[in-house]
């Protein structure tokens, strides 16, 4: 296997890097949080958490508080998984490189 074989295209944008970072120390976030703190618009931090989502990396809870809607993200075991590969993947290549 080649040194970056681990590197996941799909923790490639800031977005959803930071989406699995901030869920990998958290255990779950909201929308807004989540926003507040990768600094996006609603648009962007949609397409991201779809896309991570799609690949069941994240779960999505979607529910109301009062009257208002709360969209609820927590990473999968599958996501903490893909994620930590990802993360000593990119280890690796920078100690290789330090050699």
């Amino acid at each position: 296997m080649s040194i970056i074989g681990n590197i996941n295209k799909l923790f490639d944008h800031r977005v959803r890097l930071g989406i699995m970072s901030i869920l990998m120390v958290s255990e779950h976030a909201d929308f807004k949080t989540l926003k507040e703190l990768l600094g996006t618009t609603d648009g962007n931090l949609a397409s991201h958490t779809k896309a991570l989502e799609k690949a069941q990396y994240i779960l999505v809870e979607k529910q109301f508080i009062g009257r208002k809607p709360n969209t609820r993200y927590s990473a999968t075991k599958v996501g903490k998984t893909e994620f930590k590969k990802h993360i000593q993947a990119i280890e690796n290549l920078i100690h290789q490189k330090k050699t």
